[in-house]
């Protein structure tokens, strides 16, 4: 009975363009779909690449791929809108093209009407945006508790050293 009354609910999920990101919201979105769900999955064609072959049998039905297209920016083809083979002097362009696609999400959450919007960190536009057409939404931080609370620290209080000394951030590599 359970199952047949969330038949109804439709979720519009939206991650950052990275495998570490979709990946962890492909698992929620099959664990919400067993419980009866229809879910959007929202992203770049570049990014949805990556798991279209993941969404097989069952899943298709339940499973929607929903193409989000960046605005283009110069430098920034569409085959690298999605972090994987971004070049690191790039990534602030796609976050930039990801900030600039909010007409665009609009679109989508309007023709879609979902019953609830689960988005990443990276978007905080997002929810603005379902606000604005009364969609209720939550996001969904694919990271650790620690990595999320020693980030959250850095962001708000970055003069202050962390409490936690046994918790910190090393930098084993360089970024050219």
């Amino acid at each position: 009975m359970g199952a047949e009354k969330n038949q109804s609910i439709h979720v519009l999920m939206l991650p950052w363009l990275g495998y570490g990101h979709i990946t962890p919201y492909l698992e929620l979105a099959k664990k919400l779909t067993s419980r009866g769900f229809n879910i959007y999955l929202c992203s770049t064609p570049a990014t949805l690449r990556c798991i279209d072959k993941k969404i097989t049998g069952k899943l298709s039905q339940s499973i929607k791929l929903v193409p989000l297209f960046l605005p283009p920016l110069p430098g920034l083809p569409p085959e690298l809108h999605t972090t994987n083979g971004l070049p690191s002097h790039l990534m602030p362009t796609l976050k930039e093209a990801s900030d600039l696609s909010v007409n665009n999400f609009s679109n989508i959450l309007k023709q879609l009407k979902p019953d609830l919007l689960i988005y990443d960190v990276v978007q905080p536009w997002a929810p603005l945006v379902a606000k604005e057409l009364n969609i209720p939404a939550v996001e969904f931080i694919t990271s650790s508790c620690t990595m999320t609370a020693f980030m959250f620290h850095c962001f708000r209080k970055p003069w202050i050293e962390f409490p936690f000394p046994n918790i910190y951030f090393v930098i084993t590599s360089t970024v050219r």
